[in-house]
């Protein structure tokens, strides 16, 4: 049986323990590295340019510790219409957010950056998602909030938990970018690379 060698170091450049589980899935070796970097968007900046700035930020942050590898940056901004929901980070936060997406559809704009440190090739893709919440009661948010408490996700609903729940409808090309790592736009990112997964 032959084992696939990988001649590059593979970095998600992420502290989050979602991004780290969705990438274990690839069963590729690799390293995480928590890049410190301003998520603040800039005036009159769309969601999905926020979302695509900040994952190559990211990835150019780690960059500065690993000169010879693959970093993996990623971020995500959740919109209603104009209104941009970020983590809620506590329960009045949380009940706020849900008790202003109840009915309506939300688009969670995910950016994944593949970087090579080495020869600086960039690749970027934005997946965009679209999550109908369902008309909930006061008393359901509550309900929810308490059970699952998702204060560190975009938008208060954890979809690959509870939170599939408070959800009417999901569409979209790359479910796991729900989450926070679109795999499917990542297979093919690290394929160009001369990574191939299978």
């Amino acid at each position: 049986m032959k084992t696939q060698k990988f001649t590059q170091q593979i970095i998600l450049g992420s502290g989050s323990i979602y991004r780290k589980e969705l990438l274990q899935r690839l069963q590729i070796p690799f390293e995480t590295s928590n890049p410190k970097i301003d998520e603040m968007p800039l005036c009159n900046e769309l969601p999905e340019q926020t979302a695509a700035r900040l994952a190559e930020a990211k990835a150019r942050a780690v960059a500065q510790t690993y000169p010879q590898a693959l970093i993996i940056g990623s971020d995500q901004v959740a919109a209603l219409g104009d209104i941009r929901l970020g983590k809620p980070l506590n329960h009045v936060n949380a009940v706020e957010q849900l008790r202003q997406t109840r009915g309506k559809e939300v688009v969670f704009y995910t950016a994944v950056c593949l970087l090579n440190s080495f020869t600086d090739k960039l690749q970027i893709r934005v997946i965009p998602y679209h999550v109908k919440f369902r008309q909930l009661s006061d008393q359901q948010i509550e309900n929810y909030l308490i059970k699952e408490q998702p204060y560190q996700c975009a938008g208060s609903a954890k979809s690959e938990g509870l939170g599939i729940a408070l959800i009417e409808r999901m569409t979209g090309n790359d479910p796991s970018g729900l989450i926070g790592l679109p795999l499917i736009t990542l297979i093919d990112m690290l394929n160009l690379e001369g990574v191939n997964i299978i």
